[in-house]
């Protein structure tokens, strides 16, 4: 009777709370990576160096961009020539109109001229701006403060777009990712409380889940929870081991 007892005490205490393993993620890692294809002059960074948001991580020579840029001023200075110059037509025209010394043909040719001009200074102009801006997407900066934590590109190599060449993780987002079976879902929810372990640093905290998701990749009839958890001023870092007792129902 006593041992029957003590097993029913213990079946109890269990159906209260799952007992999990789960590991610290970060829920705003970004991959970053270049705009433009171009040989990197510089980088800045390696791994495991902390970044400030708008830190220089690496820079890829302009020479191309410098090329369409001489040709772009180049284009500019003949729109801004002959548009002066039509201008000068026009003025000239309008007095000798108004001394019934040309035909109104004529002026009304000269004034579609000029507002043709415009329009493509405007566009040489713009075509100016455009490679101006160019020029910051060779400076690739990080979007956010955090930790770089892969580093795939050197001084020397062809930066090639939309390659990943850094991952930063931000610090400031982390939070904790495990699993459930589907037998469990029903007595998980959004907001049920965790008691969090990671032995390693010595930290006993408290949580509660954030996001319930299924888990596509493995097809086994599992769901991943997010938890949000007190972090205590301590030290974490993706990829740390936690235990997890997730409250299942009320004491």
């Amino acid at each position: 009777m006593i041992r029957i007892f003590i097993l029913t005490i213990f079946l109890i205490i269990n159906l209260k709370a799952l007992e999990l393993s789960g590991t610290i993620i970060s829920d705003n890692e970004k991959v970053i990576s270049s705009k433009f294809m171009g040989l990197v002059k510089k980088v800045y960074i390696k791994e495991g160096d902390f970044v400030k948001k708008g830190q220089l991580l690496y820079v890829i020579d302009s020479s191309n961009i410098d090329s369409l840029k001489k040709e772009a001023l180049f284009n500019y200075q003949i729109q801004k020539n002959n548009h002066e110059n039509i201008k000068l037509n026009y003025e000239r025209y309008k007095r000798l109109y108004k001394k019934d010394l040309v035909a109104k043909y004529d002026l009304e040719q000269l004034e579609l001229k000029m507002k043709n001009s415009e329009n493509l200074l405007k566009i040489a102009k713009a075509k100016i701006k455009e490679i101006n801006t160019q020029y910051d997407y060779l400076r690739i900066k990080a979007p956010n403060d955090g930790l770089i934590i892969k580093k795939s590109i050197k001084q020397g190599e062809i930066a090639l777009p939309l390659i990943p060449a850094i991952i930063l993780t931000d610090l400031s987002s982390l939070k904790i990712k495990t699993t459930i079976s589907q037998s469990n879902l029903a007595n998980v929810k959004i907001g049920t409380k965790a008691k969090i372990f990671i032995d390693s640093i010595g930290l006993n905290t408290i949580g509660k889940v954030h996001t319930i998701i299924p888990d596509t990749k493995n097809m086994t009839h599992s769901f991943i929870i997010k938890i949000d958890f007190d972090k205590k001023d301590k030290k974490l870092y993706p990829g740390m081991y936690t235990k997890i007792h997730l409250k299942v129902s009320d004491e």
